[in-house]
């Protein structure tokens, strides 16, 4: 379990964008969690069941933890549960018929269209790493992906000529994203200008690569993006996420209706998409292409 809880905190920095605390917070209470399956055993994913959560939770209890406490471990673990499942570690969630309070929804800061604009001319179009970044900058605002899925992205993804990417979500579940003119140009140009020189001519399935021609990790993003959001002077806290929701906020207010922002962010259920605003409906592409900033 060590092994997927440092992947798991990686995910919460770097497209949850979580305080340093609150990572800290998930950190030691998935440790004791850990340390208490070892003390029986049991510390294979597949020993990760709701038998070991029940008599974890009965442990806790007995050792005189606030009901406060008990919820807060019980909350951590659910969230743990849900990226190894999505992450398809595992193939059902062991704490689905466990009860525990709704955790208060953190959205990163919102940049506006001018900040966008502004970061999106930082990366130095005359390296191929520059162009490789503007690709991945374009790409993001373009379609509120998720970080992890444009690092997954292979080349057959992206079709270029009919101005589209296909990608796979959240529960293995495919999505058709429109793209606009603007990133449509820039992926291009790092397709044919830069890709081929990062991986070094050898065959790689991935579309984004980093120096060495592999394919790039959430933190090498992460690290890509911190960088020039300092440079751009910006003094927000910016996400990979930051992204995604100021996509989808600057969809919705140019008239974009809420259903063809929940198709593009790939949400299951609306109400998720609801945090933004309440809009009419309207057909995707039409939309995207009236309303989006840089279609």
């Amino acid at each position: 379990m060590d092994k997927y809880l440092s992947m798991f905190l990686d995910y919460l920095t770097v497209e949850r964008g979580l305080s340093i605390n609150t990572i800290q917070s998930y950190k030691t209470d998935i440790e004791q969690f850990i340390y208490y399956c070892k003390q029986q055993d049991k510390n294979r994913v597949d020993s990760f069941n709701h038998s070991i959560l029940t008599f974890y939770l009965l442990y806790l209890r007995k050792n005189g933890k606030a009901p406060t406490t008990v919820s807060r471990h019980l909350a951590s673990l659910k969230g743990f549960c849900r990226f190894l499942l999505n992450e398809g570690v595992i193939e059902h969630d062991p704490t689905v018929n466990f009860d525990s309070p709704r955790l208060k929804q953190r959205l990163p800061s919102i940049l506006s269209p001018g900040e966008i604009d502004k970061l999106l001319t930082q990366p130095d179009t005359g390296k191929y790493a520059g162009i490789r970044d503007k690709a991945m900058l374009e790409l993001l605002y373009a379609t509120g992906l998720r970080v992890s899925e444009m690092i997954w992205l292979n080349n057959e993804h992206v079709n270029l000529e009919h101005g589209y990417v296909r990608c796979l979500g959240k529960g293995s579940k495919e999505r058709m994203i429109p793209l606009g003119d603007i990133a449509v140009t820039s992926i291009s140009n790092y397709i044919t200008r830069a890709r081929n020189k990062l991986t070094r001519g050898k065959p790689v399935f991935a579309l984004f690569v980093n120096q060495h021609g592999k394919r790039l990790t959430r933190q090498g993003f992460w690290k890509i993006l911190k960088k020039y959001s300092y440079q751009a002077g910006i003094k927000k806290t910016i996400t990979p996420h930051t992204f995604r929701h100021s996509f989808a906020t600057h969809m919705l207010e140019n008239g974009a209706d809420l259903r063809s922002v929940q198709e593009m962010l790939g949400h299951a259920d609306i109400t998720t998409t609801q945090i933004y605003t309440h809009l009419t409906n309207t057909r995707l592409k039409k939309i995207y292409s009236k309303t989006h900033p840089r279609a």
